[in-house]
């Protein structure tokens, strides 16, 4: 439920924040683009702040239950307020603290996995993945039935909601669990370093968020502009491509049980340069309309699994790893803006011959990033006077 209705609330909002800041706001186009940029790289600055915190204290309930009210106020302040530098300083302060509940989310999930079932940690992490890509197929559509049937004050008010609904059950239904690396806080020892061999993991995962990005934001303008399409098309191959995520999400999540995660993530990184081979070739839009298998294996590989891969190379620290992993989306938004401006200038074409070359070199960075094997990771108990979820 807190998945769920927090992915809901950020499919809400998400899609229609650049229309926001343009009609209500009244924006132009440079402000807008500092707004976004200030956004996401807030986002990836708060987020760092607090996954470190996260793990060295057993305080991850906590945070779940303060980033969710972040989001409640943030949505709430948005909702009535219009002046651009009052909302500016909203999204860099609130609006980035509540950011924080995805991988803290994803955090808690590994503990309490790890501590029933390591063995299907993989699995049970890419199920929840798929939750947030159920809300992103509704999210939307109901955001543009709110707008149809009333303004954005409706839409953040329905985000508002759902925040606090996500901060209710994590209230009323989740116990607090240990920290990570509490046995290293009571040797007054800092925590591990991140192995050497997570950076170029990152810096390739980064690549791959670039060209979903960036391929996003040019579609719809590629298919008008080269291949005779139209928005309906574009909408098509989204839909289509978000329908095929899900069950693949799940398959590779079982998967995974037997297949070592970075054969799977090895897999759909080629899948990922061999679709953006087959965009950047293609002349009709039923080219791509089949070439969306090829997209949904990447998605449904490297983001559902990516973050238990990062997770295992940073067993103690959780909440750190998870959070360097989803901080490769909003600088994957920073990252495609300028590329985007240059797909404008000389085609948009180009802009898939340069997710070609990303989506490549992320392939080789994630091929040649070996890491050692690890020991197992110790069971991890919940805190002794938290309440079970049964109880109450």
């Amino acid at each position: 439920m807190v998945f769920l209705t927090s992915g809901i609330a950020t499919a809400v909002v998400g899609p229609f924040l650049g229309l926001f800041l343009s009609t209500e706001v009244r924006a132009g186009p440079v402000r807008t683009a500092g707004f976004l940029i200030v956004a996401s790289l807030s986002g990836v600055a708060v987020s760092s702040a607090i996954g470190r915190v996260s793990d060295r204290f057993p305080i991850r309930r906590a945070l779940l239950i303060a980033a969710a009210l972040a989001g409640f106020a943030a949505s709430g302040l948005t909702a009535v307020i219009r002046d651009y530098w009052i909302l500016l300083a909203v999204t860099a302060t609130v609006t980035a603290a509540s950011g924080a509940l995805y991988p803290q989310s994803f955090a808690y999930a590994r503990q309490v996995l790890q501590r029933d079932d390591p063995n299907r940690t993989a699995l049970g992490i890419s199920t929840l993945r798929t939750v947030f890509s159920i809300a992103w197929v509704g999210g939307p559509s109901l955001a543009a039935l709110l707008l149809d049937t009333g303004d954005f004050r409706h839409v953040y008010g329905a985000a508002a909601l759902l925040y606090l609904l996500a901060a209710l059950v994590a209230v009323r239904f989740l116990p607090e669990v240990a920290a990570p690396s509490a046995p290293r806080e009571r040797t007054a020892e800092p925590p591990a370093r991140a192995p050497r061999v997570l950076w170029p993991i990152l810096c390739g995962f980064t690549l791959l968020q670039t060209t979903m990005v960036l391929g996003g934001q040019v579609m719809p303008l590629f298919l008008s502009t080269e291949l005779s399409g139209s928005v309906r098309d574009a909408g098509l191959l989204f839909g289509l491509c978000a329908a095929l995520e899900i069950p693949l999400m799940l398959g590779f999540g079982v998967l995974s049980t037997r297949v070592p995660l970075r054969r799977i993530i090895l897999a759909g990184t080629v899948c990922a340069v061999a679709y953006q081979f087959v965009v950047v070739t293609s002349s009709s839009v039923g080219t791509l309309v089949a070439a969306q298998i090829l997209n949904a294996l990447f998605i449904a590989a490297t983001s559902g699994l990516g973050i238990t891969y990062v997770q295992d190379l940073m067993p103690e620290q959780p909440g750190r790893a998870t959070t360097l992993f989803t901080n490769s989306f909003p600088i994957g938004q920073v990252l495609a803006a300028p590329l985007f401006g240059l797909s404008q200038q000389y085609g948009f074409r180009l802009a898939f011959g340069i997710n070609l070359g990303l989506s490549a070199t992320g392939l080789v960075l994630l091929f040649l990033a070996r890491s050692r094997r690890r020991p197992a990771e110790p069971s991890i108990r919940p805190v002794i006077d938290a309440p079970h979820p049964a109880e109450g």
